[in-house]
């Protein structure tokens, strides 16, 4: 079986250049919030209390679902879904250390980012009509180390320069009030700006999908898409409600840090992303257990939702619903399928 996760395929002169087209539709959206904008961080589902708890991401034309032992992506070419699963062991359970609290955050952040990427660029490949190409190790390399500088230069470098700006003006408070605002706005405007491509709708769509059909597993109902059509498009577990609590985190942590040289203002912030990360991380990863009691404070990433997801149709819901029996265990996907 080819990997979509390790593949790598020679270039095929228009095929390939086809296939950059349609990656570069979708390439701002990945390069900026990584793998976390349109998915569950996979490392948000781990195991504990003996319950796993499955996640995914919207591709194009497709959804990569992520289980407690396997990776899959479904790709709708067609009038047919193709398929592409394979074997995964997530980092923290090869290194336990990297699942210890607050350090799994980052890791998860940078785990979800590699195995959203790659994702990313088989579906491309199916869709431009390479079946199944991918980008070498290197290009796939690059484009994951674009995507964080990228990130870093829009929500760090950008929002810490201008809290250094208004420092002859203002102190301390002042400053880091106006550094959150910059940064918290450029994510507003990022996902505003994003809305306005017709193929990022597209993945929108497909990242309701997703929801709909893990809210309609944990509900414990049948993997239907009737069933599917009648869940919430939003989840408390989603990656842009992620990244809404390390922006508002990353304010209250930082005004800590005082005011200093500009250096001291990007350097630090680039230091401490990672505590923030963890923190953003189990928070998140708590209200997935306890959504009724958390129900007040989730809201407002579960309205930032409605930015990120779209009503899926029918045939969405079922390549989301083939992403998903394809990660589930045998006991469990036999169960699941049970009202197909």
């Amino acid at each position: 079986m080819s990997s979509f996760l390790y593949g790598n395929k020679a270039d095929s002169g228009g095929k390939r250049r086809a296939y950059r087209e349609v990656q570069e539709k979708v390439q701002l959206v990945k390069g900026v919030a990584g793998a976390t904008l349109f998915s569950c961080p996979p490392g948000v589902q781990s195991m504990s209390r003996g319950i796993f708890h499955y996640g995914g991401q919207a591709v194009i034309e497709g959804v990569m679902m992520r289980g407690p032992r396997r990776v899959a992506v479904a790709v709708r070419v067609g009038e047919k879904i193709v398929l592409k699963q394979e074997n995964y062991r997530p980092w923290a359970e090869v290194y336990p250390v990297l699942g210890w609290p607050l350090l799994r955050g980052s890791v998860v952040l940078l785990e979800s980012l590699i195995l959203g990427v790659r994702a990313l660029n088989y579906s491309a490949a199916l869709f431009a009509g390479e079946e199944g190409e991918e980008l070498g190790a290197v290009e796939l390399g690059v484009t994951v180390v674009v995507a964080l500088l990228m990130a870093t230069a829009l929500f760090i470098l950008l929002p810490a320069w201008a809290g250094h700006l208004v420092s002859c003006w203002m102190g301390n408070l002042g400053q880091n009030a106006v550094e959150g605002s910059v940064r918290l706005g450029v994510f507003l405007l990022y996902l505003y700006f994003i809305r306005g491509f017709q193929d990022i709708q597209r993945v929108f769509q497909y990242h309701g999908a997703e929801h709909k059909v893990i809210n309609t597993f944990e509900e414990g109902a049948e993997l239907t898409v009737e069933e599917a059509t009648k869940r919430s498009p939003l989840h408390p577990g989603c990656g842009t409600a992620f990244l809404l609590v390390v922006l508002v985190l990353s304010i209250f942590i930082f005004a800590f840090l005082g005011s200093g040289p500009w250096w001291w203002r990007f350097g630090s912030r680039l230091v401490l992303l990672p505590l923030v990360a963890g923190i953003a991380y189990e928070f998140i990863r708590l209200s997935r257990y306890q959504k009724e009691r958390m129900k007040v404070l989730i809201l407002p990433g579960l309205w930032l939702q409605k930015l990120t997801t779209e009503e899926p149709d029918a045939s969405q819901l079922e390549v989301a619903i083939t992403a998903l029996q394809a990660v589930l265990p045998a006991s469990d996907s036999s169960s699941a399928a049970g009202g197909e």
